[in-house]
């Protein structure tokens, strides 16, 4: 727990800037926060934890799920029935919720891209999860979430929003990446002892 406290989940320069997938779907934001963290396996291994994603009858967030998930732990192991996407499936963001992130383009083991959409179809936001092959093995994953010019936190004008949401996505977002590291390299170290993920 000490080693994963101190993990970075910094994005570098380079990945702070260079064109992502998703970037498309929302071409002049007004805000944009990335991060990413070196997680010790394939890419592979990695992909079925992002498409499992979700409230409620989903896997979770990964993150803290007394906030996003109604106080439900988030799965510890992957979960079959749920790694079929199809573009336009929601991610529910909340226990019972009927919206939420909506599937906006996927390429399995490399990309997967969400979006809120409102009800007329504007895009509000997106949030793009890009695997990357890094060095040994291993694999970089790097989120970028980008607000279009509609975003508003609660109303607030832009410049209070851009302070909020920069913190408290900060604080899940880190957690959501922890969460998921942690998943995929127990999981594979398990898997390399022969034994059964509970």
């Amino acid at each position: 727990m000490a080693m994963e406290r101190w993990r970075s989940v910094r994005a570098t320069p380079d990945e702070r800037t260079h064109a992502l997938p998703g970037d498309e779907m929302i071409k002049e934001p007004i805000g944009s926060l990335d991060h990413a963290i070196t997680i010790r396996r394939a890419r592979e291994e990695v992909w079925p934890w992002l498409a499992q994603m979700g409230a409620g009858s989903r896997a979770g967030w990964y993150s803290y799920d007394f906030l996003d998930n109604g106080r439900r732990p988030s799965a510890e192991r992957i979960i079959p029935e749920l790694q079929k996407l199809a573009v336009g499936m929601i991610f529910p963001a909340l226990p019972g919720a009927t919206d939420g992130f909506t599937v906006l383009a996927f390429e399995p083991q490399h990309f997967l891209v969400l979006g809120w959409t409102t009800p007329d179809g504007a895009r509000l936001m997106s949030w793009a999860y890009v695997l990357e092959d890094g060095e040994h093995g291993s694999t970089r994953l790097v989120v970028r979430a980008r607000a279009g010019p509609g975003y508003r936190f609660h109303g607030l004008p832009w410049w209070a929003t851009k302070r909020i949401v920069a913190a408290i996505h900060f604080v899940m977002q880190r957690k959501q990446l922890l969460g998921i590291a942690r998943r995929v390299e127990r999981g594979a170290t398990i898997e390399m002892c022969g034994a059964e993920q509970p």
